[in-house]
């Protein structure tokens, strides 16, 4: 089993910036890829990021390239996603878990990202 403790998120006007933190313990020696998801009012949860094995490949959906990073810290067991430039849309709970969806079995209680116009 997989615990995950999201954190970082808070309220913040569009153009603003946050830094999201994902703590990750128990079974996650066999774990390669992480990524965050994101949740927005009234809709499907999505996925946003995602962050190989190698630190150095990751992916983005189409709408955070160039103001979102995702990176991890191996040592700590860690999952960041700095969020820049933040928009009203990118309000959402964020969630962290492995890659791909089909190998999640839970999910943490998410951190809500708030931005306002």
């Amino acid at each position: 089993q997989v615990q995950l403790v999201e954190s970082g998120g808070g309220l913040v006007q569009a153009g603003g910036d946050l830094r999201l933190s994902c703590e990750a313990s128990g079974s996650i020696s066999s774990i390669n890829a992480w990524a965050w998801y994101r949740q927005a009012p009234g809709k499907e949860r999505e996925w946003v990021a995602t962050i190989g094995g190698d630190v150095t490949t990751t992916h983005y959906i189409g709408s955070v390239k160039g103001r979102f990073t995702i990176s991890r810290d191996n040592a700590k067991n860690t999952i960041f996603l700095q969020m820049n430039n933040l928009k009203p849309e990118d309000t959402a709970v964020y969630y962290c878990n492995v890659f791909p969806v089909k190998r999640i079995k839970s999910w943490g209680r998410g951190t809500q990202v708030t931005v306002s116009s």
